[in-house]
C-alpha cells in the first residue's frame, strides 16, 4: 500500500505527458474534419509509403553502422582501467553538451561545395564534390548525432563481462574471433538491443537532420509530420495518423529487436 502511494505522482505524471497525449492523437487519427469517425486518414497515409519506406530504410542504414563503430570502441574502452574508462567516456559525451542543431549546423559547413571537405580535396586537385544536400548526409548527420546513444549502452554492459569468462575461453583453446563470437557477443547482447533502439527511434523520426543536411529534397516521416502540424499542408488528422504509423513501425523493431536477442541469447547458451 505504502508502495502505490509512493509511486501515486509518478503515475499521475506519465498519464498526463504519455497516456493523455497518446489519446488524443488516436482522436484525431480516426476522425475527419467534421468530426466523425472515420479511416481515411490512414488510407491518405498511405500514399506516402515510398517517404515512410525511405525513412526506414535511412535509418536502418545509419544504425548498421553506428553499431559497426560503436562495438569495437565500446569493448576497447571497457578494458580499459577505470581511470581510462572516465577519460573516453566523457569524451564519447563531449560532443552531447553542444546543442544539437549547432552540432548540425557545423556539418552544413563543412559539408558544403565551398566547405572545409571540399577545400581539403582541392588541394589534391580533387572536386568539389556534392556532399550537402544528399541521402548520405543525411545518414552521415544520424550517425555523428546518434552515435553516442549506441556507444554508451554497449559500454555499460561490456563493462560488467567477467575478464575470466575471456581468459577461461582462451585456456580452452578458443581463438580471439571464437571467443568473441560465443563469449562477448551473447553476453553483450542486451547492451546492442538497447543501442539499436536508441538510434533507430530518433533517426526514424527525425526532421531537423533531413531538413539540413538534405536540404528539403529528401524527405521522411519527421518532415511529413511537421508539415501536418506547423506546415503550409495544415492537417492535423492526416498528421496524427501519420504519427500512429511511426508509432506502429517503432513498436514492431522494438519486438523484432527483442526477439533477436533472445534467439542470439539461447544460441550462445547452446554453442
Amino acid at each position: 500500500m505504502k508502495s502505490r502511494i509512493t509511486a501515486a505522482p509518478y503515475l499521475i505524471w506519465a498519464m498526463i505527458l504519455i497516456i493523455v497525449p497518446l489519446i488524443l492523437v488516436a482522436i484525431f487519427a480516426f476522425t475527419g474534419t467534421g468530426g466523425g469517425f472515420t479511416i481515411d486518414n490512414f488510407k491518405n497515409a498511405l500514399e506516402y509509403a515510398p517517404v515512410i519506406f525511405n525513412s526506414i530504410w535511412l535509418s536502418i542504414i545509419a544504425t548498421a553502422i553506428c553499431l559497426v563503430l560503436a562495438y569495437p570502441l565500446a569493448y576497447a574502452i571497457s578494458r580499459y582501467s577505470k581511470s581510462r574508462q572516465r577519460t573516453m567516456v566523457m569524451l564519447v559525451m563531449l560532443p552531447m553538451w553542444m546543442n544539437f542543431l549547432l552540432r548540425t549546423y557545423a556539418w552544413m559547413t563543412l559539408l558544403e561545395n565551398n566547405g572545409l571537405v571540399n577545400k581539403f580535396f582541392g588541394l589534391f586537385g580533387l572536386g568539389p564534390f556534392e556532399m550537402i544536400n544528399t541521402q548520405g548526409a543525411v545518414v552521415l548527420g544520424m550517425v555523428y548525432n546518434y552515435l553516442p546513444f549506441m556507444i554508451l549502452p554497449l559500454y555499460s554492459v561490456m563493462v560488467k563481462i567477467d575478464r575470466s569468462l575471456v581468459e577461461a575461453a582462451s585456456d580452452l583453446g578458443c581463438s580471439a574471433s571464437d571467443t568473441m563470437r560465443h563469449v562477448i557477443l551473447p553476453l553483450s547482447m542486451p547492451g546492442i538491443s538497447t543501442g539499436i533502439i536508441m538510434v533507430f527511434v530518433p533517426s526514424v523520426s527525425t526532421f531537423v537532420i533531413s531538413r539540413m543536411l538534405g536540404g528539403g529534397s529528401f524527405m521522411l516521416i519527421g518532415d511529413l509530420i511537421e508539415m501536418q502540424f506547423l506546415g503550409n499542408a495544415y492537417n492535423p488528422n492526416l498528421g496524427a495518423a501519420i504519427s500512429m504509423v511511426l508509432m506502429l513501425i517503432i513498436l514492431v523493431s522494438m519486438a523484432f529487436t527483442e526477439l533477436f536477442q533472445n534467439s542470439e541469447e539461447k544460441e550462445g547458451l547452446l554453442l
